[in-house]
């Protein structure tokens, strides 16, 4: 529907994710405002909904578990805030082009030393997830998929051996650039284009009326 740059998606993912975070405990109108928005950032970016429930799913129970002692009350705001944040991420993630998410996040005005540091765990995660989904193609082809799939994740020896190939792939990509010539530091970044900006600083305006508005309302 818009044609978003990774980087410019990236930028406000984070500040719709700051700005959720920042919520004020109980404030049930300023969060569902952030609900629409979510809602709104999941069209925008056309995330498929089978991916994007998938990958939530666990996230929900872990964070379930996590926020239940709070109380019932509590625990349901603060489950709902962080089920938020993590739609607005996990719509960045999925609709990032193939291999663009390390160099997405070298972006960041960081430090250099932060931001190679950045780069390397994201690197790592895109392996990860291309070892991932080998591993479940290669499961289709046998068979094994159905309504236990799920149990393969269960298996220590699975966890390990996905962990290893991750491993060792990622290991062979960081020698391979070293050996190209990387020195660890990165070509100069190309800065947000006006239009891109005004989006930003317009997305920027809107998460700090709603989030300071949530302590002097509702």
């Amino acid at each position: 529907m818009f044609d978003l740059s990774p980087k410019l998606r990236l930028y406000l993912s984070l500040l719709l994710v700051v700005g959720t975070a920042l919520l004020k405990v109980g404030n049930w109108t300023s969060l569902s405002i952030y609900i629409l928005l979510s809602i709104f950032w999941f069209v925008v970016l056309g995330v498929k909904a089978e991916k994007l429930l998938r990958l939530l799913s666990l996230q929900i129970l872990f964070l379930g578990i996590l926020v239940l002692p709070k109380g019932y009350e509590r625990a349901g705001f603060l489950l709902l805030r962080s089920l938020v944040c993590l739609v607005f991420l996990t719509c960045f993630f999925l609709s990032i082009p193939p291999n663009t998410f390390s160099t997405t996040l070298r972006s960041l005005p960081l430090p250099a030393p932060l931001k190679l540091n950045l780069y390397f765990s994201g690197h790592f995660l895109e392996v990860l997830k291309t070892e991932l989904e080998k591993m479940n193609l290669s499961a289709e082809l046998r068979g094994l998929n159905g309504t236990t799939s799920w149990l393969r994740f269960t298996n220590a020896s699975m966890v390990g051996s996905l962990y290893i190939r991750t491993l060792e792939k990622a290991e062979r990509l960081n020698k391979a650039m070293y050996l190209r010539g990387f020195k660890g530091e990165f070509p100069p970044e190309k800065s947000l284009q006006t239009k891109e900006r005004i989006i930003m600083y317009a997305i920027l305006f809107l998460v700090t009326v709603i989030t300071l508005g949530s302590y002097f309302f509702g």
